[in-house]
């Protein structure tokens, strides 16, 4: 296929994928609020009774809803953009190749949600109830629509990629980048990365490293075990006689 007819090709996936994250937008949009207070629901939790978010210009709260209405659509339209996404590469792939593409698209988007599924349900609540642990008589937390929705997509957009690792790990595995003994013998180096990660992105105690900590490990050692199912197998050496 000339160049140009993949350019032609290419402009009319990403113009179904922009009209599925449209639609996607519209239908969310008449949710909109619904949908911010499902997002709020770790922080409110964590306030105190009687506490509110707030919005310190006129236009904030209807931008927030627009990107609320955004980030839902785009979630809404992801099986379109992936079958696009599939439909535009398939026919540069080997029929071996092929089979890996199903596999991998399902296991990224179920770490991915596991990742988000964890940093809302077990990390913000420990967070957030530890940043309100500043408030005095006389100091009062007021957090902001804009704030809040921008903190929280990004802590559940970091998590959902670090919870991508053995995902990553299995296409390095098969590319011979990586090796299960490489990874064996970095343990040590592994360990001392997370145990910093945790300390740092945590609030300073035990349970809320420990809770940031053992999934960062467990995923690491998932990712060895990826890497010696899935990896290229390195060739034996010929003894000669």
């Amino acid at each position: 296929m000339p160049i140009t007819e993949h350019l032609e090709e290419l402009r009319r996936r990403i113009l179904k994928c922009l009209a599925a994250i449209g639609v996607g937008f519209a239908l969310s949009y008449s949710f909109a609020s619904r949908i911010f207070d499902l997002l709020t629901w770790p922080l409110v939790q964590a306030m105190p009774e009687g506490s509110t978010l707030i919005y310190t210009s006129l236009q904030e709260a209807f931008v927030t809803y627009l990107k609320v209405s955004f980030f839902a659509g785009l979630f809404l339209a992801a099986p379109v953009v992936f079958y696009q996404a599939w439909k535009f590469v398939m026919p540069g792939l080997y029929p071996n190749e092929r089979r890996y593409v199903h596999p991998f698209m399902a296991a990224a988007i179920l770490f991915f949600l596991l990742g988000a599924s964890f940093a809302f349900f077990v990390a913000f609540p420990f967070g957030f109830r530890f940043f309100l642990s500043f408030s005095t008589d006389h100091i009062r937390a007021l957090p902001s629509m804009k704030e809040y929705l921008s903190l929280c997509m990004s802590l559940i957009i970091a998590f959902g990629v670090t919870f991508e690792l053995p995902v990553v790990m299995f296409f390095l595995a098969r590319m011979g980048v990586v090796t299960h003994r490489t990874l064996t013998k970095n343990r040590k180096y592994a360990i001392l990365i997370i145990a910093i990660a945790a300390a740092v992105l945590t609030p300073p105690d035990v349970l809320s490293m420990a809770l940031l900590g053992v999934p960062l490990y467990a995923l690491f050692e998932l990712s060895v075990a990826v890497t010696y199912l899935f990896g290229k197998r390195e060739a034996e050496p010929v003894v000669s006689r």
